[in-house]
């Protein structure tokens, strides 16, 4: 939770906080609703957009408890315990901090923000392109429809490109959905918890494959996972990221923030 919410905001920390908002804004989908660090905020967990069991029967309630409630939490705490003493990054998108090999991130700490900003992103997306077995629609549609028609043949193979990635990811991982630049969809996995911005991809889909995300309900059979998935994708939301997510762009990011964060406040 960010501190501001727990203790109230004075008005030169909403000033400062909406500045970051609206430098993150300009790096589209990524400004995770337009969270950034600004005098002294923090990034927070977000809330699942349904409750713990409503992706019941294909992930259980302990799972996403833990999953949501443990580990996102954890990935959060360290990236901001990274970030905490970096000033230079704070105001910047979390997609900024990770776009082409985090190479605004300073070495020191750069593993330490691809891990846990990764993990934060990552698990940010994977709580939105879920949905209810009820809520999901049966396939995409529009633009998006047309995409994965022409890169993989249809939504069928599509799932079983992923699928296959997932499985064949060695040790822990995520399976993705992305389009590069000029829109065109590729499928990949990643290792841990690296973030396709980090290859200047746009991430559209993911699967996570690390053994926490599955192993209370499907143990050892990640298969059986990864199939069950897509009985509860949330293709609205995936639709909405091809349409409209672009990559951040940290040197626009910066200048909003130095030319916004010179008016003073009263």
């Amino acid at each position: 939770m960010d501190r501001h919410t727990e203790s109230g905001w004075d008005r030169r920390s909403f000033l400062l906080t909406g500045v970051a908002a609206g430098a993150a804004a300009a790096a589209g989908g990524w400004a995770l609703q337009g969270e950034a660090l600004a005098d002294g905020a923090e990034f927070g967990v977000p809330e699942l957009p349904y409750a713990a069991d409503a992706l019941e029967p294909f992930i259980d309630k302990q799972t996403m408890e833990i999953h949501h409630g443990k580990h996102h939490a954890a990935y959060v705490a360290n990236l901001n315990k990274a970030l905490k003493d970096v000033p230079q990054l704070h105001g910047l998108s979390l997609g900024a901090l990770l776009v082409d090999k985090a190479k605004e991130v300073p070495e020191a700490i750069r593993q330490g923000v691809v891990n846990n900003g990764g993990g934060h992103a990552n698990h940010s997306l994977f709580w939105s392109v879920l949905t209810p077995k009820d809520k999901a629609k049966a396939a995409p549609e529009g633009k998006l429809a047309e995409a994965i028609q022409s890169a993989f043949g249809g939504v069928e193979k599509l799932a079983e490109t992923i699928n296959a990635n997932g499985a064949s990811r060695f040790g822990s991982g995520w399976t993705w959905l992305v389009k590069d630049k000029d829109g065109r969809l590729h499928a990949y996995s990643t290792a841990n918890q690296d973030s396709p911005l980090m290859q200047k991809h746009v991430p559209l889909f993911g699967i996570d494959v690390w053994e926490h995300a599955y192993y209370l309900k499907y143990q050892n059979k990640r298969g059986d996972y990864l199939k069950a998935v897509w009985n509860i994708v949330n293709w609205a939301e995936v639709e909405r990221r091809y349409n409209e997510d672009t990559l951040p762009h940290p040197g626009k990011e910066k200048d909003a923030l130095k030319k916004k964060t010179e008016v003073k406040a009263p």
